[in-house]
């Protein structure tokens, strides 16, 4: 039988993260600075509540909108950490990871050519939850030379395109990049202007270094234009649990619970009890695992300039993304080359959009000896 896939599916690219570490399978003694995801295990106590949990036998769906408990706990969460107040009940939803809540937010608001304005570099499922859901992408370019992050006027032109949302992530994946609050506030007045949406990708919030994070939603006039996205995977390292939450206008958010309840039904309560654990003790754990990525960020951004590979210097998140443009060398070539001559495992730039091809992205959430030894190794592969 001759099956017809969509053709949206068909022209969709796969993901140059999971495609490159494809290779990585089976091989041994290489040292992965690829995957986006903590080294460190889960805290105890977060552990120990989920097992706990299912002891007790809560093994059910729960709401589709997620357990009332831990909405009101994120409520409260963050109503305290950022003057932020979301109505439990009508403006927040559990969803399967800040993943699917993209994906959601995306098919609730997008008619077929509806643009979306994504900034490049960007995250590799950016671009497609846009056109799975009929949008089309208008990609704002930053580089290096502004610690890539986009301007007011960037954002302006997009505007003038006839876009109808603005899809930002800070801190951001791949770049490390993030924002003050004087310039979020400038970008803001564009977005007013405007009318635009804002879908605000903040998973990497509480791994913001040398400044305090700044909510978009926070910002004067901007909470009922603003769809908010955090969760659980990086600040507590609990990828695995697949918990994030979608806070925003009442409107809004019954359009995803609606789509959601149809696809997902329910986000697993096993990880739901998990995440409401972290919330009420999380802090230290969290607070001791991001004083340790602060010391490995200082440690690779100095060890890779010295080395002769360009290298801003991120605010937050667990990612470099360095120049590559000495070696002569596409990210491809680069990558492929140090994994096979030299065993290191890093992603191609130009998995983050077509622009990206003199960068390669290092995640230094490995350990203190591993980012040591893979300098090593890289400073000798450039050598070769």
């Amino acid at each position: 039988m001759d099956i017809k896939i969509s053709k949206k599916v068909e022209q969709l690219a796969p993901s140059g993260i999971r495609a490159f570490f494809d290779l990585v399978l089976g091989m041994k003694d290489v040292i992965s600075l690829g995957v986006g995801e903590p080294d460190f295990v889960t805290p105890w106590n977060i552990r120990e509540k989920a097992i706990h949990s299912l002891e007790e036998g809560f093994t059910s769906y729960t709401s589709n909108k997620g357990m009332p408990e831990l909405r009101k706990q994120i409520a409260t969460f963050l109503k305290n950490r950022y003057g932020l107040e979301y109505d439990f009940d009508e403006e927040i939803l559990i969803t399967v990871g800040v993943s699917e809540g993209l994906d959601l937010v995306m098919r609730a608001i997008l008619n077929p050519g509806d643009k979306v304005m994504v900034q490049e570099p960007v995250y590799v499922s950016y671009g497609p939850v846009v056109e799975l859901a009929g949008g089309k992408v208008i990609l704002l370019k930053t580089d290096i030379k502004n610690g890539f992050k986009l301007t007011p006027q960037q954002i302006e032109q997009g505007c003038k395109q006839g876009a109808k949302a603005f899809m930002i992530n800070y801190p951001c994946n791949p770049t490390g990049a993030s924002y003050k609050r004087s310039e979020l506030e400038a970008i803001a007045k564009i977005i007013k202007k405007y009318n635009v949406l804002v879908i605000s990708d903040e998973i990497y919030d509480e791994l913001t270094y040398d400044f305090d994070h700044v909510p978009f939603s926070s910002l004067p006039g901007m909470k009922e234009r603003v769809i908010y996205f955090n969760g659980f995977s990086k600040a507590y390292a609990m990828t695995g649990f697949r918990i994030g939450y979608a806070c925003g206008p009442q409107k809004v958010i019954a359009a995803m619970t609606k789509i959601h309840q149809y696809t997902m039904l329910c986000a697993s309560i096993t990880g739901q009890i998990a995440a409401s654990e972290a919330l009420k003790n999380g802090s230290r754990s969290m607070l001791e695992m991001k004083r340790e990525y602060d010391r490995r960020r200082k440690y690779i951004v100095g060890a890779l300039n010295q080395i002769g590979l360009d290298c801003h210097n991120p605010e937050g998140a667990f990612y470099v993304f360095p120049s590559i443009k000495k070696t002569g060398q596409t990210s491809i070539a680069f990558a492929q080359g140090l994994l096979q001559k030299e065993k290191v495992a890093l992603v191609p730039g130009v998995a983050f959009g077509k622009n990206c091809d003199q960068h390669i992205r290092i995640s230094y959430a490995s350990s203190y000896d591993n980012l040591k030894e893979a300098i090593l190794r890289i400073k000798k592969y450039i050598k070769a």
